[in-house]
Protein backbone atom coordinates (compact mmCIF):
# COMPACT_ATOMS: atom_id res chain seq x y z
CA UNK A 1 0.00 0.00 0.00
CA UNK A 2 1.17 3.63 -0.83
CA UNK A 3 1.54 5.92 1.94
CA UNK A 4 -0.79 8.34 2.99
CA UNK A 5 0.68 12.22 2.38
CA UNK A 6 -0.25 14.97 4.09
CA UNK A 7 1.83 18.92 4.59
CA UNK A 8 0.49 19.66 7.28
CA UNK A 9 -0.73 18.33 11.00
CA UNK A 10 -4.81 18.30 10.92
CA UNK A 11 -7.59 16.14 12.35
CA UNK A 12 -8.69 14.90 9.18
CA UNK A 13 -5.40 13.22 8.23
CA UNK A 14 -4.73 11.81 11.04
CA UNK A 15 -8.60 9.79 11.45
CA UNK A 16 -7.43 8.69 7.78
CA UNK A 17 -3.86 7.70 8.88
CA UNK A 18 -5.71 5.73 12.15
CA UNK A 19 -8.39 4.01 9.57
CA UNK A 20 -5.69 2.66 7.05
CA UNK A 21 -3.66 1.17 10.09
CA UNK A 22 -6.57 -0.50 11.76
CA UNK A 23 -7.38 -1.88 8.53
CA UNK A 24 -3.63 -3.06 7.69
CA UNK A 25 -2.07 -3.82 10.89
CA UNK A 26 0.84 -5.38 9.28
CA UNK A 27 1.33 -1.63 6.59
CA UNK A 28 4.46 -0.58 8.24
CA UNK A 29 4.43 2.11 6.16
CA UNK A 30 0.72 3.30 7.06
CA UNK A 31 1.80 2.81 10.83
CA UNK A 32 5.00 5.29 10.45
CA UNK A 33 3.16 7.88 8.99
CA UNK A 34 0.16 7.84 11.89
CA UNK A 35 2.98 8.02 14.17
CA UNK A 36 5.18 10.63 12.76
CA UNK A 37 1.72 12.43 12.59
CA UNK A 38 0.99 12.28 16.04
CA UNK A 39 4.44 13.12 17.37
CA UNK A 40 4.00 16.42 15.16
CA UNK A 41 0.86 17.12 16.34
CA UNK A 42 2.42 16.72 20.22
CA UNK A 43 5.70 19.21 19.21
CA UNK A 44 3.67 21.42 17.78
CA UNK A 45 1.39 21.90 21.46
CA UNK A 46 4.65 22.06 22.93
CA UNK A 47 5.56 25.03 20.82
CA UNK A 48 2.54 26.74 21.52
CA UNK A 49 3.02 26.15 24.91
CA UNK A 50 6.23 28.08 25.08
CA UNK A 51 5.12 30.76 23.13
CA UNK A 52 2.30 31.29 25.17
CA UNK A 53 4.61 31.52 27.95
CA UNK A 54 6.51 34.15 26.74
CA UNK A 55 7.14 36.83 29.07
CA UNK A 56 5.37 39.49 26.40
CA UNK A 57 4.53 40.78 22.81
CA UNK A 58 7.06 41.67 21.06
CA UNK A 59 6.80 45.66 19.78
CA UNK A 60 6.85 44.22 16.27
CA UNK A 61 4.17 41.57 17.38
CA UNK A 62 0.81 41.65 14.71
CA UNK A 63 -1.90 38.99 14.13
CA UNK A 64 0.25 38.59 10.69
CA UNK A 65 3.59 38.01 12.48
CA UNK A 66 1.42 35.40 14.71
CA UNK A 67 0.17 33.80 11.82
CA UNK A 68 3.88 33.45 10.89
CA UNK A 69 5.24 32.25 13.50
CA UNK A 70 2.42 29.50 14.08
CA UNK A 71 3.49 28.38 10.23
CA UNK A 72 6.92 28.16 11.42
CA UNK A 73 6.34 25.71 14.64
CA UNK A 74 4.39 23.82 12.46
CA UNK A 75 6.67 22.95 10.17
CA UNK A 76 9.61 23.06 12.31
CA UNK A 77 7.59 20.04 13.85
CA UNK A 78 7.05 18.58 11.17
CA UNK A 79 10.75 18.57 10.76
CA UNK A 80 11.67 17.12 13.72
CA UNK A 81 9.40 14.48 13.61
CA UNK A 82 11.25 13.36 9.94
CA UNK A 83 14.33 13.49 11.14
CA UNK A 84 14.17 11.63 14.36
CA UNK A 85 12.14 13.66 16.61
CA UNK A 86 11.41 13.12 20.34
CA UNK A 87 11.32 9.24 20.70
CA UNK A 88 7.18 9.25 20.98
CA UNK A 89 6.88 7.68 17.16
CA UNK A 90 8.62 4.36 18.39
CA UNK A 91 6.37 4.46 20.80
CA UNK A 92 3.61 4.79 19.21
CA UNK A 93 4.01 2.42 16.00
CA UNK A 94 4.51 -0.05 19.47
CA UNK A 95 1.38 0.76 20.53
CA UNK A 96 -0.74 0.40 17.10
CA UNK A 97 0.81 -2.88 17.30
CA UNK A 98 4.16 -2.47 14.97
CA UNK A 99 7.13 -3.25 14.70
CA UNK A 100 10.38 -1.02 15.93
CA UNK A 101 13.11 -0.92 13.43
CA UNK A 102 16.50 -1.97 15.64
CA UNK A 103 19.28 0.83 15.66
CA UNK A 104 22.84 0.40 16.18
CA UNK A 105 24.28 1.90 19.48
CA UNK A 106 27.55 3.71 19.85
CA UNK A 107 29.43 0.11 20.33
CA UNK A 108 27.97 -1.06 17.31
CA UNK A 109 25.20 -3.17 18.87
CA UNK A 110 21.92 -3.81 17.78
CA UNK A 111 19.70 -2.29 19.74
CA UNK A 112 16.14 -2.48 19.85
CA UNK A 113 12.78 -0.48 21.54
CA UNK A 114 10.89 -2.67 23.37
CA UNK A 115 8.14 -1.32 25.89
CA UNK A 116 10.48 -2.66 28.68
CA UNK A 117 12.44 0.21 28.36
CA UNK A 118 9.67 3.21 27.15
CA UNK A 119 7.00 4.41 30.04
CA UNK A 120 3.85 4.99 28.04
CA UNK A 121 2.52 8.38 29.00
CA UNK A 122 -1.64 8.36 29.26
CA UNK A 123 -1.42 11.14 26.07
CA UNK A 124 0.01 8.14 24.06
CA UNK A 125 -2.06 5.83 25.02
CA UNK A 126 -5.18 7.78 24.12
CA UNK A 127 -4.60 6.81 20.92
CA UNK A 128 -6.71 4.36 20.80
CA UNK A 129 -9.15 6.26 23.52
CA UNK A 130 -11.07 9.09 21.29
CA UNK A 131 -12.83 10.57 24.48
CA UNK A 132 -9.79 10.71 26.47
CA UNK A 133 -7.39 11.98 23.76
CA UNK A 134 -10.30 14.86 23.33
CA UNK A 135 -10.02 15.51 27.03
CA UNK A 136 -5.99 15.85 26.48
CA UNK A 137 -6.16 17.88 23.76
CA UNK A 138 -8.92 20.50 25.20
CA UNK A 139 -6.67 20.32 28.61
CA UNK A 140 -5.20 23.68 29.93
CA UNK A 141 -1.43 23.00 30.92
CA UNK A 142 -1.08 22.73 35.19
CA UNK A 143 1.03 25.79 37.12
CA UNK A 144 3.85 22.95 37.25
CA UNK A 145 3.65 22.62 33.18
CA UNK A 146 3.65 26.37 32.95
CA UNK A 147 6.61 26.69 35.25
CA UNK A 148 8.24 24.23 33.25
CA UNK A 149 7.51 25.60 29.77
CA UNK A 150 8.96 29.04 31.09
CA UNK A 151 11.90 27.82 32.17
CA UNK A 152 12.41 26.07 29.14
CA UNK A 153 11.36 29.36 27.01
CA UNK A 154 14.22 31.20 28.92
CA UNK A 155 16.79 28.77 28.35
CA UNK A 156 16.42 28.90 24.80
CA UNK A 157 15.63 32.30 23.80
CA UNK A 158 18.83 34.64 22.92
CA UNK A 159 19.42 37.41 25.27
CA UNK A 160 20.60 40.65 24.26
CA UNK A 161 21.66 43.46 27.07
CA UNK A 162 22.45 46.57 24.84
CA UNK A 163 20.89 49.15 28.25
CA UNK A 164 19.90 48.57 31.91
CA UNK A 165 16.24 48.34 31.01
CA UNK A 166 17.12 45.27 28.27
CA UNK A 167 19.11 43.71 31.32
CA UNK A 168 16.33 43.99 33.82
CA UNK A 169 13.68 43.42 32.02
CA UNK A 170 15.23 39.86 30.26
CA UNK A 171 16.57 38.68 33.70
CA UNK A 172 13.95 40.05 35.86
CA UNK A 173 11.62 36.92 35.77
CA UNK A 174 14.36 34.38 36.33
CA UNK A 175 15.86 36.81 39.46
CA UNK A 176 12.62 36.39 40.83
CA UNK A 177 12.70 32.75 41.27
CA UNK A 178 16.18 33.05 42.79
CA UNK A 179 15.24 35.49 45.46
CA UNK A 180 12.59 33.73 46.57
CA UNK A 181 14.64 30.51 47.43
CA UNK A 182 16.45 32.70 50.04
CA UNK A 183 13.81 34.87 50.62
CA UNK A 184 15.65 38.55 49.65
CA UNK A 185 14.32 40.85 46.82
CA UNK A 186 14.98 40.41 43.16
CA UNK A 187 16.50 43.98 42.87
CA UNK A 188 19.57 42.74 45.35
CA UNK A 189 19.82 39.74 43.06
CA UNK A 190 20.13 41.85 39.69
CA UNK A 191 22.42 44.29 41.37
CA UNK A 192 24.96 42.05 42.40
CA UNK A 193 24.40 40.94 38.12
CA UNK A 194 24.98 44.32 37.09
CA UNK A 195 27.84 45.16 39.31
CA UNK A 196 29.68 41.77 38.40
CA UNK A 197 28.78 42.05 34.43
CA UNK A 198 28.65 45.81 33.61
CA UNK A 199 24.65 45.46 32.91
CA UNK A 200 25.73 42.60 30.80
CA UNK A 201 27.99 43.98 28.80
CA UNK A 202 31.38 42.20 30.29
CA UNK A 203 29.95 38.77 30.61
CA UNK A 204 33.42 36.56 30.66
CA UNK A 205 33.54 34.34 26.87
CA UNK A 206 35.17 31.05 26.84
CA UNK A 207 37.94 30.31 25.07
CA UNK A 208 35.67 29.53 21.59
CA UNK A 209 33.90 32.73 21.90
CA UNK A 210 30.61 31.85 23.21
CA UNK A 211 29.11 33.01 26.58
CA UNK A 212 29.90 31.58 29.57
CA UNK A 213 26.95 32.82 30.75
CA UNK A 214 28.24 33.85 34.17
CA UNK A 215 26.16 36.71 35.74
CA UNK A 216 27.81 36.47 39.50
CA UNK A 217 31.54 35.85 38.46
CA UNK A 218 31.97 32.67 40.86
CA UNK A 219 35.04 30.96 40.30
CA UNK A 220 35.81 27.55 39.23
CA UNK A 221 38.17 25.59 41.90
CA UNK A 222 37.97 22.19 42.55
CA UNK A 223 34.90 21.87 43.88
CA UNK A 224 33.62 22.81 40.16
CA UNK A 225 33.03 19.72 37.67
CA UNK A 226 31.89 21.79 34.70
CA UNK A 227 33.00 23.68 31.73
CA UNK A 228 35.78 26.93 33.31
CA UNK A 229 36.36 30.20 31.16
CA UNK A 230 39.58 31.82 32.02
CA UNK A 231 39.93 35.41 31.89
CA UNK A 232 41.83 38.09 33.54
CA UNK A 233 40.74 39.74 37.05
CA UNK A 234 41.24 42.27 39.46
CA UNK A 235 42.02 41.17 43.16
CA UNK A 236 42.60 43.22 46.05
CA UNK A 237 45.48 41.95 48.01
CA UNK A 238 46.49 43.75 51.05
CA UNK A 239 44.55 46.68 49.73
CA UNK A 240 46.62 46.78 46.35
CA UNK A 241 45.11 45.81 42.97
CA UNK A 242 46.41 42.64 41.16
CA UNK A 243 45.76 41.46 37.79
CA UNK A 244 45.71 38.00 37.92
CA UNK A 245 44.14 35.03 35.73
CA UNK A 246 41.61 32.86 37.20
CA UNK A 247 39.12 30.41 35.97
CA UNK A 248 35.34 31.12 36.08
CA UNK A 249 32.27 28.75 35.98
CA UNK A 250 30.36 28.20 32.55
CA UNK A 251 26.70 27.65 32.16
CA UNK A 252 24.67 26.67 29.67
CA UNK A 253 22.21 29.40 29.50
CA UNK A 254 21.76 32.06 32.64
CA UNK A 255 18.98 30.09 34.28
CA UNK A 256 21.33 27.42 35.37
CA UNK A 257 23.70 30.95 36.35
CA UNK A 258 20.83 32.08 39.09
CA UNK A 259 20.41 28.57 40.15
CA UNK A 260 23.78 27.84 40.90
CA UNK A 261 24.37 30.99 42.22
CA UNK A 262 21.72 30.19 45.02
CA UNK A 263 23.41 26.82 45.84
CA UNK A 264 26.75 28.14 45.97
CA UNK A 265 25.39 30.77 48.61
CA UNK A 266 23.20 28.05 50.54
CA UNK A 267 26.34 25.27 50.40
CA UNK A 268 28.99 27.35 51.42
CA UNK A 269 29.37 27.57 55.50
CA UNK A 270 30.83 31.36 55.18
CA UNK A 271 27.83 33.00 53.87
CA UNK A 272 25.39 31.29 56.54
CA UNK A 273 25.53 34.64 58.47
CA UNK A 274 24.39 36.64 55.03
CA UNK A 275 21.88 34.19 54.44
CA UNK A 276 20.20 34.92 57.85
CA UNK A 277 20.07 38.88 56.70
CA UNK A 278 18.33 38.55 53.89
CA UNK A 279 15.05 40.68 55.63
CA UNK A 280 17.47 43.39 54.77
CA UNK A 281 18.99 43.33 51.36
CA UNK A 282 21.79 46.29 52.82
CA UNK A 283 23.05 43.66 55.61
CA UNK A 284 22.68 40.65 52.86
CA UNK A 285 25.12 42.20 51.08
CA UNK A 286 27.30 43.56 53.46
CA UNK A 287 27.22 39.37 54.95
CA UNK A 288 28.30 38.74 51.76
CA UNK A 289 31.06 40.85 51.12
CA UNK A 290 32.37 40.36 54.54
CA UNK A 291 32.27 36.59 54.03
CA UNK A 292 34.96 36.97 51.30
CA UNK A 293 32.72 37.20 48.30
CA UNK A 294 34.81 39.53 46.44
CA UNK A 295 37.76 41.43 47.70
CA UNK A 296 37.45 44.65 46.11
CA UNK A 297 37.07 47.14 49.72
CA UNK A 298 34.00 48.67 47.86
CA UNK A 299 31.98 45.83 46.60
CA UNK A 300 28.90 46.35 49.05
CA UNK A 301 28.94 50.23 48.52
CA UNK A 302 28.57 49.81 44.73
CA UNK A 303 26.28 46.99 44.89
CA UNK A 304 23.98 49.41 47.36
CA UNK A 305 24.51 52.34 44.91
CA UNK A 306 22.93 49.85 42.35
CA UNK A 307 20.09 48.77 44.59
CA UNK A 308 19.34 51.97 45.45
CA UNK A 309 19.83 53.96 42.06
CA UNK A 310 16.12 55.11 40.59
CA UNK A 311 17.31 53.28 37.33
CA UNK A 312 16.97 49.98 39.00
CA UNK A 313 14.05 50.93 40.69
CA UNK A 314 12.17 52.27 37.77
CA UNK A 315 12.69 49.74 35.56
CA UNK A 316 11.54 47.06 38.14
CA UNK A 317 8.23 49.04 38.92
CA UNK A 318 7.47 49.18 35.02
CA UNK A 319 8.19 45.36 35.16
CA UNK A 320 5.59 45.08 38.02
CA UNK A 321 3.09 46.80 36.31
CA UNK A 322 3.47 45.39 32.46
Amino acid sequence: MKPVQHTSIDFNGLAELRRSATVDQKDQETLKQVAGQFESLFVGMMLKGMRQASLGEGIFDSSQSDMYRDMSDQQLAMDLSAKGGLGLKEVIVRQLGGQLESKINGNGEIQAYGMDTVTVRPALQSIDNPALFQQIMQAKPTAETHATEMKTSAMQRNFTFDSPESFVQQLLPMAKQAAQRIGVTPEVILSQAALETGWGQHVIDKANGKSSHNLFNIKADSRWQGEHATTGTLEYRDGVAVKEQAQFRSYDNYQDSFNDYVDFLQTQPRYQNALKQTHNPERFIEGLHKAGYATDPDYADKIKRIMNSSTLAQISQQQEHS
